[in-house]
């Protein structure tokens, strides 16, 4: 078993996972606008729990998002600095994905339909389902207004698991767009760096971690993206 370290910032919650052969900690708080105070004491305090340091882990996962973008630009610069520091790859997980993993583990469901609440009357979409213990995208992921989101992927026959703060958000809407039997799972809000392990394990297994400074956010808004982008240079 590998040694690996997990942290997500991507929404309201802010969460850091470590797996330590096959002993899991983890710590998870919702705290808006906290996470930049938050997530390295989290860090230590696993660490310590653990008794292992940074150079001892064999990779670094992050939630890439989609999110709020603060968030993913607080964990970006956070699991870069760690990782370059200790000599580790890094993984990237969607946020999205997290929450499917979660709902699976929790409940056996392998059909999955996750939402993050975006603002602005728009959500993060994807539509999940097992495949080798993974729950994996099918289709792609967008951002979108809840009555607009892509449903190509939907099938008639199956029993859907709603979860995510979009689905909390805009029920009716999001129910009324897919028309497919659904249970809305309550208990999973936002993804957690816990539900994050099983990704960044498979990836590192694969040989698909990659360099610290190859870590990227997924904004999907990319009009967001390239306005900072455009503001850095003008700067």
């Amino acid at each position: 078993m590998s040694n690996i370290l997990v942290i997500d910032t991507s929404t309201e919650a802010c969460s850091v996972a470590l797996q330590v052969g096959d002993t899991v900690y983890s710590d998870y708080k919702v705290a808006p606008r906290q996470h930049g105070e938050l997530v390295l004491p989290m860090v230590d305090s696993l660490l310590e729990k653990a008794q292992i340091k940074l150079p001892d882990l064999d990779v670094i996962g992050y939630g890439q998002g989609p999110g709020a973008f603060t968030g993913l630009r607080i964990c970006i610069s956070i699991v870069q600095g760690l990782a370059y520091g200790a000599g580790v790859p890094v993984v990237g997980v969607s946020s999205l994905q997290a929450m499917a993993q979660a709902t699976y583990q929790s409940t056996g469901e392998k059909h999955i339909l996750s939402a993050i609440d975006a603002r602005m009357g728009e959500v993060y979409w994807g539509v999940y389902q097992l495949k080798d213990g993974l729950m994996t995208l099918v289709g792609e992921e967008e951002v979108a207004e809840p009555e607009s989101v892509t449903i190509d992927h939907l099938d008639s026959s199956i029993v859907y698991r709603a979860v995510g703060s979009g689905w909390q958000t805009y029920p009716d809407e999001l129910a009324q767009r897919c028309n497919v039997s659904l249970v809305i799972e309550e208990e999973v809000s936002f993804p957690s760096a816990e539900s994050m392990l099983p990704w960044v394990s498979a990836q590192l297994m694969k040989g698909l971690a990659v360099d610290a400074e190859q870590a990227q956010p997924v904004y999907l808004r990319n009009n967001v993206a390239k306005k900072v982008a455009e503001q850095g240079k003008a700067g």
